[in-house]
């Protein structure tokens, strides 16, 4: 049983920053997801649709609950964060391999996945099974998005050329393989050289 002191909407203090990262967690998995599908197309972007469709009703369902405790304005309150993470993550692709792009999505669902279970546990210790319930069924709901997207991630092995693509389409994406090609290219120099060696032979005596 926990001692935390409850807040006047009836949640921990930690539980109710929870919900607020919840809510802004789960609407970028669903942009970035709905986004990267269209950018990347093909078979990969089904799975990323899936994802994003099932986003949305969490988006949905949590806001109703969160209205249950009091707590309105989710997408004023995380409107600037929300803006600010579209952004980084629309930079970011541009600057990607398609293979990049969607491994690193898969890290979006595993941080709501891992946030419901947080927001479980915290619902459970306050006591709240019905919302407890509603986190890790969620949580559930989510895993097979997460393999799904994972296997597509994995299956961009299977074309190696394909792979290196860039994820974003255009000019912006085409100058963000070359500086991606530019870096491979050079790391690879580096590990062959005298230098690379030595920096080999000293980390496996450490």
């Amino acid at each position: 049983m926990a001692d935390a002191e409850v807040t006047e909407q009836g949640l921990f203090p930690a539980e109710h920053r929870a919900l607020r990262e919840l809510y802004a967690s789960t609407r970028h998995l669903q942009r970035h997801w709905e986004r990267l599908a269209g950018r990347l197309g093909g078979a990969a972007a089904n799975p990323l649709r899936d994802g994003a469709r099932l986003a949305g009703g969490l988006l949905g369902e949590l806001t109703a609950r969160a209205a249950a405790h009091d707590l309105h304005g989710f997408p004023a309150a995380t409107g600037t964060g929300g803006r600010f993470a579209d952004a980084r993550n629309a930079l970011g692709d541009v600057l990607l391999e398609r293979n990049q792009a969607l491994r690193l999505a898969v890290l979006d669902v595993q941080h709501v996945r891992t946030l419901l279970g947080y927001a479980a546990a915290l619902a459970d210790a306050r006591g709240d099974a019905g919302l407890a319930t509603f986190h890790s069924g969620w949580e559930d709901r989510l895993a097979p998005v997460e393999a799904a997207a994972r296997d597509a991630a994995i299956a961009e092995g299977r074309d190696p050329e394909a792979a290196l693509g860039p994820a974003h389409p255009g000019a912006l994406g085409r100058a963000g393989r070359r500086l991606s090609s530019v870096a491979g290219a050079a790391g690879e120099v580096i590990d062959a050289s005298p230098l690379g060696r030595a920096a080999r032979r000293v980390a496996q005596r450490d």
